[in-house]
């Protein structure tokens, strides 16, 4: 009887080990960080100030470094790539009603002077408050602008994306930033969907077929924007 106690107490330890291993292994795993490098990503944009023609979404495709926007402007649809890694860029314009396909390497000089949304951005501080956004865990920091502004951000470490053109500005904070508030203007930007789905080599080396290549500053010149 003694030894069949203690044969039952062993794979009674044995049982229990085995149970706590399983559930640390399922821990792990869900929380494990996932690292998208390529793919299609939605932000919806709310505005503290109603703004009609103001866009309420923008779509960002990446791969690696270097993310890509479209947007219409009157009868152009204009593509900007952007290589996050070196700041250098591409510019690229199309014009149907006109025939006319343009496109212009940028430099990182071309790219700060031309965002202005661009800020220096410091003092991250977590809240300790969460919130669950598109399934991954998040926790609510507070950060301030270059000219003091206090604002909030949340963020994961449950998911690892590239910094892209919508991001940018959070180059110096550790995590991936799915929802924030201007500071300087009180828009609240949040992360509204993540597409994996491959989208092909992005360049900004190379123009794509059909576009004629001219220098940044002919473009400006061109759209108005030249001295």
């Amino acid at each position: 009887m003694v030894i069949n106690l203690k044969t039952n107490t062993m794979f009674k330890s044995i049982k229990t080990g085995v149970l706590a291993a399983i559930l640390i292994s399922t821990a792990i795993v869900a929380h494990a960080q996932k690292r998208i490098t390529e793919g299609t990503l939605v932000y919806g944009i709310t505005y503290k100030v109603e703004t009609p023609d103001a866009p309420k979404e923008t779509k960002i495709k990446f791969n690696g470094d270097i993310s890509t926007m479209s947007f219409q402007a009157g009868p152009a649809a204009i593509g900007i790539y952007i290589d996050q890694k070196t700041g250098a860029g591409l510019v690229t314009v199309d014009v149907p009603v006109a025939q006319m396909q343009k496109a212009a390497k940028t430099s990182k000089a071309d790219n700060e002077e031309n965002d202005p949304y661009k800020q220096t951005l410091s003092d991250f501080k977590a809240t300790g408050e969460k919130a669950v956004i598109l399934g991954y865990n998040t926790e609510k920091y507070t950060f301030k602008n270059e000219k003091g502004e206090s604002s909030e951000l949340w963020a994961t470490t449950e998911l690892e994306l590239p910094i892209n053109m919508v991001t940018s500005n959070f180059k110096n904070f550790k995590g991936t930033v799915m929802k924030f508030v201007d500071a300087s203007n009180g828009n609240t930007t949040l992360l509204k969907s993540i597409n994996e789905a491959k989208v092909g080599v992005l360049s900004i080396t190379s123009v794509p077929k059909g576009y004629d290549e001219m220098t940044y500053a002919e473009m400006k010149a061109m759209q108005g924007g030249g001295e």
